[in-house]
């Protein structure tokens, strides 16, 4: 079974977001991508898909694959600037060493984004660090200049963002040093591993954040990040997070909504049909906040727009919902397909206990619990952190069960092509 709101690829394996962009009406979205292979080989792509939101993603060719001195077009991101337009900056990969990148650029060649041409290498590893990893360019522009930040790992465990700085329109680039740095010996309040994969400094409000996936000795973690202060190239964290559990979320992706506000959105795994020859999605897009010394990841107002009304139990044959719950100490909710209850969610003092089949994992919870199922997909979301897992897909309607709080529950559901093209044109919040 597909998902119908979380994207996934019509074949292949894919797995990081990227490039998120909303222009003329809609966004486009890139992604690691190997269109012939339901698991990750090192010869990713660039695929591309748009859509008038991130829950309505049609899949278009391939933006950018290996070749031309690349063995592997990993993960980067995608500036526009007001006088030379799109540019791509990605992570050139090759063989032997994949885990140390090139940064090398691309930009389109028709209106569409849909021909990209190569374009040079611009950065490279220092010299002057003993690196095992170089990856994940990130760009932001800084009043007249714009700033990168590089993912890196040295041999004695420290995880760093490394950064660069141009001054002519994004041709030229100089390194300027560590941006941040943290050992993978430190552990208080979270453990960030050996690498930073995805590095993303940005502000959120009145605060920076430094948003990251935490990877060690090829084992991927979870997203984390850091709040505090930022300038001239340096962040200084104020207090350390981790933004998601269970095992799924990974390679958090920074973009700015039509509203220009602070979104992620995440690569999703376990969620595959290896038989039916696609494998990974990606998760609804997420708006982003500071409470206190937390970062917030709320569902995105989009999907709103396939919110059935509200009602306490789901219509038959209903496969994806958008539910809001207010849960008490001891408070559940179970899910169930047909006879078998699939999903288990419980409420404790300060936790959410969250249960699929015989696995069982822990999380922070807050006061109010958002849970989206579609189809083979489960997403929760709490002030406290966010939770992704996939999940089994057997026969048999969906329904729900609450014992204590009742939930306020949303069928999700397209709406008929005229009107949801109509839907497009306005607010959807």
């Amino acid at each position: 079974m597909r998902p119908s709101f979380h994207f996934t690829a019509a074949t292949g394996w894919i797995n990081d977001p990227h490039g998120i962009t909303w222009r003329d009406g809609g966004y486009d979205v890139f992604y690691q991508y190997v269109p012939d292979a339901v698991v990750w080989q090192p010869n990713c792509h660039w695929g591309h898909a748009r859509g008038g939101d991130l829950l309505s993603l049609e899949e278009l060719p391939v933006a950018i694959a290996p070749g031309e001195g690349d063995g592997g077009i990993w993960t980067g991101s995608l500036v526009v600037d007001d006088r030379q337009g799109a540019k791509v900056f990605y992570t050139s990969t090759s063989a032997p060493d994949y885990g140390i990148g090139r940064i090398r650029t691309a930009v389109p060649t028709d209106a569409g984004w849909i021909r990209w041409e190569k374009g040079p290498v611009v950065v490279e590893a220092p010299d002057d660090l003993d690196l095992i990893a170089y990856r994940d360019p990130f760009i932001r522009r800084e009043g007249d200049l714009w700033r990168m930040f590089v993912g890196a790992g040295d041999r004695e465990g420290m995880a760093m963002a490394l950064t660069y700085v141009s001054e002519d329109d994004l041709k030229t680039w100089r390194y300027d040093g560590v941006a941040l740095s943290r050992s993978t010996h430190e552990t208080d309040p979270v453990w960030t591993g050996a690498l930073w994969e995805c590095p993303q400094i940005f502000p959120v409000g009145d605060r920076y954040a430094m948003v990251s996936s935490v990877w060690d000795a090829d084992n991927l973690h979870y997203a984390a990040y850091a709040l505090g202060s930022y300038a001239n190239g340096r962040f200084r964290a104020e207090t350390w997070g981790r933004l998601t559990y269970g095992p799924s979320y990974y390679a958090p992706s920074l973009f700015l909504d039509r509203e220009q506000r602070p979104c992620l959105s995440f690569w999703m795994r376990g969620v595959a049909d290896p038989d039916a020859g696609w494998a990974s999605a990606h998760s609804v897009p997420h708006l982003l906040s500071v409470e206190g010394d937390r970062l917030v990841a709320t569902p995105h107002p989009d999907i709103e727009r396939y919110h059935q009304p509200a009602a306490e139990a789901l219509p038959a044959g209903t496969q994806a919902f958008d539910l809001a719950w207010h849960p008490n100490t001891g408070d559940e909710l179970e899910i169930a397909r047909g006879p078998r209850r699939v999903i288990s969610v419980r409420r404790t003092q300060a936790d959410l206990v969250i249960q699929v089949g015989e696995d069982v994992w822990t999380m922070p919870c807050g006061e109010a619990v958002r849970v989206i199922i579609d189809g083979p997909v489960l997403e929760l979301a709490t002030t406290g952190a966010n939770f992704g897992v996939a999940i089994p897909t057997v026969e048999g309607e969906l329904t729900i069960k609450a014992h204590g709080s009742a939930p306020q529950i949303r069928a999700l559901a397209r709406p008929p092509a005229a009107a949801s093209a109509k839907a497009l044109e306005g607010d959807p919040r």
